[in-house]
């Protein structure tokens, strides 16, 4: 019987750095602001150097100024790309790419209590090799058009309906989301959103942003 299944727990916000940081330490100010304006589950650390490729040292740079903060805000801080830097930086876990290290070949390098999660782009058969491998979440999009990643991929909410009918492994939703359009995403199953230019780039500033986002993902769990 349907009444006896539990409601879903209410999608949660997955932020991530913009690919550039400058300013570090205005950065880290900024962050702190964003998280203390309401719940962000994950920050991952996404900084990228011309060539497209994870920038180690930016990365270690924006690490020593925000993990432990994020941390303290309930945040999970996860590296992109990199799960040696993941274990090196004392971060909470690591995202592999679509092109990436495989999820075992990483959870052999992290360890059995680190997260990892695996971008599936729309492939359902992709996310659901990534678990049987060992994830612990999948992400799939581009569900919007975005001028954060290249090599993008379109996918349709349809894809978030069927993985949260059919799996458990909880599922991210990616891709030019912001707080006029995540809405459709959530509905159809999505456990988190993953914004980057969506917080920082809001026009109100991220603080302003992440607690519209919060507002948005509350006022839905509540329908």
């Amino acid at each position: 019987m349907t009444d006896n299944i539990p409601p879903r727990p209410r999608t949660r916000l997955y932020l991530i750095t913009p690919p550039q940081i400058a300013d570090v330490e205005g950065f880290a100010a900024i962050l702190e602001t964003a998280l203390s304006a309401g719940d962000v589950a994950c920050l991952q650390l996404r900084l990228k150097g011309a060539d497209g490729m994870t920038d180690m040292q930016a990365t270690r740079e924006v690490s020593a100024a925000v993990t432990e903060m994020a941390q303290a805000y309930g945040a999970a801080v996860l590296i992109n790309d990199s799960p040696q830097l993941a274990v090196e930086l004392g971060a909470d876990g690591v995202h592999v790419g679509w092109d990436d290290m495989p999820v075992k070949e990483a959870r052999a390098i992290v360890g059995k209590d680190m997260i990892i999660g695996a971008t599936a782009k729309n492939s359902r058969h992709v996310a659901m090799q990534a678990g049987e491998a060992g994830a612990d979440y999948v992400a799939f999009g581009a569900f919007y058009p975005t001028a954060t990643k290249a090599g993008t991929v379109p996918a349709s909410p349809e894809l978030l309906e069927i993985w949260q009918e059919s799996m458990e492994i909880p599922c991210v939703a990616i891709g030019g989301i912001t707080v006029e359009n995540a809405a459709p995403l959530v509905t159809a199953g999505a456990d988190f959103i993953a914004v980057s230019a969506g917080v920082w780039d809001h026009p109100e500033g991220a603080p302003a942003a992440v607690a519209a986002f919060n507002a948005l993902l509350a006022s839905l769990a509540a329908d």
